[in-house]
């Protein structure tokens, strides 16, 4: 039986570092992002819904939808993020599903499925164990806004659209510090997988 492991964090706070050990471990993630921004290229369904609700206002002058754009109305609109995202995760949610089964049938032992919004959606009904990438509130801000080079205000904001990270520790299986080094982080990792695979 295939162990399915959920894998969230919050916004800057190292998930694909963390990602990208399970890929070195031989571990195949299914990532919902990458999902997400397959199914918004031009001529998808979620593409289509998405144009049908802005108007040709969101697209770039290549006819592909302007994610910049997208991302700043939907963080600065509850509702609108509301309404992308009821068009958006049931998508996402059934190409995991068909990858998560591809998997089993391989008779893959542990699949991970990446998450941001695992608690925050019913993505969590999906997996057996879940692991928080954790770091400090503070620590997040700075990152994300040395990562994306944008104001404290809008970090703050995409941060304040998820779950706090702290919320998201509490309903976890799993935490990984990614505060200190990348060899502390590896650490930790280490020693939750042997945990898994010897369970």
């Amino acid at each position: 039986m295939t162990l399915i492991i959920g894998l969230t964090g919050g916004i800057a706070t190292g998930k694909s570092t963390v990602a990208n050990m399970f890929v070195e471990h031989g571990i195949p993630v299914v990532d919902t992002d990458k999902i997400s921004f397959d199914l918004l290229r031009k001529g998808n369904n979620a593409y289509n819904e998405v144009l049908a609700l802005f108007g040709v206002e969101i697209l770039l002058t290549n006819g592909e939808i302007n994610r910049k754009k997208l991302g700043k109305t939907i963080f600065n609109d509850s509702l609108i993020r509301k309404k992308v995202n009821n068009i958006i995760h049931p998508k996402v949610k059934s190409v995991a599903l068909s990858e998560i089964t591809r998997h089993e049938e391989l008779g893959v032992k542990i699949v991970v499925i990446d998450v941001p919004l695992l608690f925050e959606t019913d993505f969590a009904k999906l997996v057996d164990k879940t692991i928080v990438v954790y770091t400090p509130p503070e620590l997040q801000l700075e990152r994300l806004i040395s990562r994306d080079l944008i104001t404290k205000e809008y970090a703050s904001l995409k941060i304040n659209s998820q779950m706090p990270i702290d919320e998201k520790v509490k309903l976890s299986d799993y935490v990984i510090n990614n505060s200190k080094s990348i060899l502390t982080t590896k650490k930790e990792f280490n020693s939750i997988i042997k945990e898994i695979e010897v369970g």
